[in-house]
């Protein structure tokens, strides 16, 4: 078990973003993301379309055209970007408003299943989901239009 806490990454009147970070680590997952891939010259330009990419999302919302269905039908994993790409970022699109920033990698086989390494960053996004909808249901979190109002960890 291991502690997660939910941060605001930034908002605008369109959406707002969020990202997951482990209290055992010194950075976010999305921070680890954008660190692992801003200075990598090979895979650059597939990195900046991504960040262009959270950036329209923040001007225009969350709309599932941005994003490729990921994990089950029964949760809200997505990745970035829809276009052919060699990175992944991992996301939970709970609203056109709300988006949670996860992690993500190269892409070296056809399903994230296949890659350990990318699995594990879906598995973390949909423990994550199922945590935050039990306490909602349990009325200790709130989802509004727009944010997601919690003081709390979750142990995932």
């Amino acid at each position: 078990m291991s502690e997660v806490e939910l941060l605001l990454v930034n908002s605008s009147e369109s959406c707002t973003m969020y990202t997951i970070q482990f209290l055992s680590d010194e950075q976010s997952e999305f921070e680890k993301f954008v660190s692992k891939f801003r200075q990598d010259a090979e895979l650059n330009p597939d990195f900046q379309a991504i960040m262009r990419f959270v950036e329209q999302i923040l001007s225009n919302g969350a709309l599932e055209r941005y994003f490729r269905r990921e994990g089950k039908m029964s949760d809200s994993v997505v990745a970035l970007p829809v276009l052919k790409s060699k990175l992944r970022l991992y996301c939970l699109r709970l609203t056109d408003k709300i988006l949670i920033l996860g992690n993500g990698d190269v892409k070296r086989s056809r399903t994230y299943e296949e890659d350990d390494t990318l699995q594990g960053y879906v598995i973390d996004l949909q423990k994550f989901e199922r945590l935050l909808k039990q306490e909602v249901r349990a009325g200790n979190v709130e989802i509004t239009e727009k944010e997601i109002l919690t003081d709390k960890t979750f142990e995932v």
